[in-house]
């Protein structure tokens, strides 16, 4: 019998020639040891917490969506600053869709992880909750798919209490409302956005 086999019931590992595929056999991805900014997690915790008694000006400032990505060095998870936005911006009507003006801040050719504050309204009530976007486009580079995935859980972690997780690898994916209801809640989901989904 062969010994990799009698490691994991019901797998073999193939035999090459020349080469050792033990290791094959016990795979566990590594993190990528990428720290997470103490900007990113006050961002976090403040749109996590909702105030029900806030002034007008801290309502406009409140953040819809936000970006985070890997610093230039590759170190760190970093907020995107050029990239947000706040409720000031959808009161004003310089924002008239938000989940649309969203997709449209993801980088075609890169990677990147977002929040989104999503809207929704059940059969039985309104709510709004926070969803951990990981984006990395078909077109992005191989090394930067890689980072991002292997960076993943370092945020999550950062960012506990997180309902909804969303991997998006085409705007194909996130240009249908509906896949972000089944995020959500399935079909028990009737709008998102104020938007009807099926």
């Amino acid at each position: 019998m062969d010994f990799r086999a009698r490691q994991t019931p019901g797998l073999v590992a193939p035999k090459r020639k020349g080469r050792d595929t033990t290791s094959l056999v016990n795979f566990h991805p590594q993190t990528s040891g990428i720290e997470v900014t103490e900007e990113v997690i006050t961002v976090f915790n403040e749109m996590k917490v909702r105030k029900s008694s806030c002034s007008q000006e801290e309502m406009r400032k409140r953040k819809k969506a936000v970006f985070f990505r890997l610093s230039d060095d590759l170190s760190r998870i970093v907020l995107d600053p050029e990239n947000e936005i706040v409720l000031g911006d959808i009161l004003d009507g310089v924002v008239v869709n938000p989940f649309e003006t969203f997709t449209k801040m993801l980088p075609p050719t890169d990677c990147r992880y977002a929040l989104y504050d999503a809207k929704y309204e059940t059969k039985e009530t309104k709510k709004e909750e926070l969803v951990f976007v990981m984006w990395a486009p078909e077109n992005a580079p191989l090394k930067s798919k890689m980072l991002y995935a292997s960076s993943k859980d370092a945020i999550k972690r950062k960012l506990t209490g997180i309902k909804h997780e969303w991997q998006l690898n085409s705007l194909d994916d996130i240009l249908d409302l509906d896949n972000l209801a089944v995020k959500l809640g399935g079909n028990k989901v009737v709008s998102v956005e104020e938007i009807k989904v099926k």
